[in-house]
């Protein structure tokens, strides 16, 4: 019987894929994974971007920031065109712009920037205190084992990543506590290939899962809230060390803002050993009807 985790992270690497286009220089053209909301996921497209500037850049050249933002909503069944745009390169940096399009339409705009790797100043705040370790936090599956539906048999046993919600997730109401702060380990279900600029692709995968939850916890609200809407605006993410997606990593987040229908999202990364690897922000749409009472 095949491995439902490890079928979707060979799906996950299928999408990342990047097929040149014919006729066309630093433009690519990729697929897309199917989700429950019928949409494209922001994170897939994210990654994609990532790794279609790398392609542009000398090979000692990795991602080190992102900035990007959504557009619109894509479709799963059409193929995503990803156009680069050479901005800059000097003796250390190398820029570029990605678009991301369908049907000559921008879903997502980017800014990558890539670094050599050199010697410079080394030091990070530390990881939390007191974090029980991922074998002892309940899986997806855990909290989602009483029930017999089709987004919650998604969530707890076909996605790429392990997502482990220390404290309790937000899959389903039962009164999350009004907190603006998570924590979550999360790694792939999976191994992965040793590709660096792949698992740089793969971190911004797989933190737009959860970037909005925490406004989502100050609020008292859970992914089954009724009428909840939601939806990735924009995105910046800060590579500061190697990471692998397939070893567990440790996101420490807080909300320090929600207003309007927007909240916004911080996260810092951290591997298994402390090491601070990625700073992460994003603002999403929020949105819950107004109560008729």
């Amino acid at each position: 019987m095949t491995d439902p985790g490890a079928a979707a992270v060979e799906a996950v690497l299928d999408a990342m894929d990047l097929v040149p286009m014919t006729g066309r220089t630093d433009a690519f053209v990729a697929g897309s994974l199917h989700q429950p909301t019928g949409r494209v996921f922001g994170g897939q497209v994210l990654a994609q971007v990532t790794l279609a500037a790398a392609r542009t850049v000398p090979g000692d050249r990795l991602p080190h920031s992102m900035h990007a933002y959504f557009l619109r909503p894509g479709d799963p069944d059409m193929p995503i065109e990803l156009r680069v745009r050479r901005l800059r390169d000097g003796r250390s940096f190398s820029v570029r712009t990605v678009t991301a399009l369908q049907d000559g339409e921008p879903l997502l705009s980017s800014i990558v920037s890539c670094q050599v790797d050199q010697n410079g100043m080394d030091n990070y705040e530390p990881m939390p205190e007191q974090v029980p370790p991922p074998q002892e936090v309940p899986t997806a599956a855990d909290a989602l084992a009483r029930l017999d539906h089709p987004v919650a048999r998604y969530w707890s046993q076909e996605t790429a990543f392990d997502v482990r919600h220390v404290g309790g997730a937000l899959y389903i109401a039962e009164q999350p506590s009004q907190t603006g702060r998570q924590t979550v380990w999360m790694r792939s279900r999976a191994p992965l290939p040793d590709d660096p600029v792949l698992h740089r692709a793969l971190l911004a995968f797989s933190c737009d899962q959860v970037m909005l939850e925490p406004s989502m916890r100050r609020s008292g609200l859970s992914w089954s809230t009724p009428g909840l809407s939601v939806a990735s605006l924009d995105h910046a993410i800060w590579w500061h060390r190697p990471a692998r997606a397939d070893e567990w990593l440790l996101y420490a987040q807080s909300s320090p803002s929600a207003q309007g229908g927007r909240g916004l999202g911080k996260a810092r990364v951290f591997t298994a050993d402390g090491t601070m690897v990625a700073s992460i922000a994003q603002e999403g749409m929020i949105r819950v009807p107004l109560s008729l009472d």
